[in-house]
């Protein structure tokens, strides 16, 4: 199954990035250039445990909708969502958040496997995942300036990136 992950270093507490992260508002916005918005189960504001969103967004040039339950809560250092509908065999996303001197590292672990078996396994391979991690990289960056511009303490390194990932 493939796994990869994304980190960002933010100027803001813990709870701030936590809660930015499950914001279904600030999400739709991160990820605007794939039209992406909630079409079902929680469509606005904060997500929690136990909750579900549908996702409609246009991805690799095919409208899709993804469905995600809220499936391990532990404010504000970490959360999963799991999908449980939607395009892939499996699709899992854990969100953690580590908080040291007003910075919070903040680590998103994405482990995925598309369906069709060997197709699958090589569609993964050959684009999938480059696709997926470009995705949660630009999405970690929009949620890294969001939270910067509002968090009144934010400082951050003047390049506003995401650590060891380049631009998105």
């Amino acid at each position: 199954m493939p796994r990869f992950e994304v980190i960002s270093q933010i100027s803001a507490p813990a709870i701030r990035c936590f809660d930015a992260a499950r914001d279904i508002d600030l999400h739709e916005s991160s990820l605007k250039h794939t039209g992406e918005r909630a079409v079902g189960g929680k469509t606005s504001g904060l997500i929690g445990l136990g909750e579900t969103v549908t996702w409609r967004a246009r991805h690799l040039g095919v409208v899709q909708n993804l469905t995600s339950r809220i499936t391990a809560f532990d404010p504000p250092r970490y959360f999963q969502d799991r999908m449980i509908q939607g395009v892939f065999a499996s699709f899992v996303h854990d969100h953690y958040f580590e908080e040291m001197d007003g910075r919070t590292k903040m680590r998103d672990v994405i482990e995925f496997r598309s369906p069709l078996g060997p197709l699958g396994w090589l569609a993964d391979t050959l684009f999938l995942r480059r696709y997926l991690e470009r995705l949660i990289t630009r999405r970690a960056y929009a949620l890294r300036q969001a939270i910067e511009r509002s968090h009144p303490a934010a400082v951050g390194d003047g390049f506003g990136l995401p650590v060891g990932r380049g631009e998105p």
